[in-house]
Parts: C-alpha cells; structure tokens; sequence
C-alpha cells in the first residue's frame, strides 16, 4: 500500500521571473540570486515554494497556455508588510482589516495574478 502524500512543494509559473522573485523576497521569502528558470527556497514551515519561467514549462509541455481565474492561493502569516508591498509597485488588492474569523488579514496579488493573502493574529 502506498504512504500518505505530504505537500512538499508549491510550484507557480511566472512570466517575469525577476519580478516574482522581487515580489516573494518582500514577503520574505529567501530565494537564491541564481536560477537558469527554475528557482525555489524552503519556507520556514518546510514546504518549498518553486517559481518555473513559462519557457521552462513548454520545454516539457509545448501546447501548455497560462489560465485565466484563480487557479491557487497563498496566504502567509505575516504581520505589517502590505505597505512595504504596496510601495514596491505590486499589486496591493484589499488594505489590511480586522477579519471577524479573529486574523488581520490583507489582499495582494503577485505578478501573475496569484491571489497572496497575509495574515496575523489579532
């Protein structure tokens, strides 16, 4: 019988990647300053976060076409960030308030729309 899936690795294809990489370093993530396409840093929580230029995709997959919709979410818990992100020239989508499930929570989107939640305890 096979083991039990662990998510290890959450993979996002980027049409920019020098602006993705800008963007998640503001959110802390520690990506290396060299990646021929494929670039990933191990989050704090152990799970890898993986940024693929499109050209890297269509090198396996010739007839792959970016989506249109929401097609994943991040959310990181991180407090007081939005306007730092905001600054950056990145798309800041809903300012930071007080959610009544208990968390402050903001809205942003990456630089290929992927919707980027931040959240704290309040």
């Amino acid at each position: 019988m096979p083991g039990v899936a662990e998510l290890n690795a959450i993979g996002i294809v980027s049409s920019d990647p020098a602006r993705s990489i800008a963007f998640y370093r503001l959110l802390g993530v520690d990506f290396p300053e060299d990646g021929e396409g494929h670039i990933e840093a191990t989050l704090a929580s152990g799970t890898r976060l993986m940024l693929d230029a499109e050209d890297v995709i269509r090198s396996f997959r010739p007839d792959w076409t970016r989506e249109r919709g929401n097609q994943l979410a991040l959310a990181f818990e991180v407090d007081g960030l939005y306007e730092a992100v905001e600054a950056a020239g990145f798309d800041a989508e809903k300012e930071p308030w007080d959610a009544f499930w208990g968390q402050r929570y903001a809205q942003l989107r990456d630089p290929d729309g992927v919707p980027v939640d931040l959240f704290a305890p309040l």
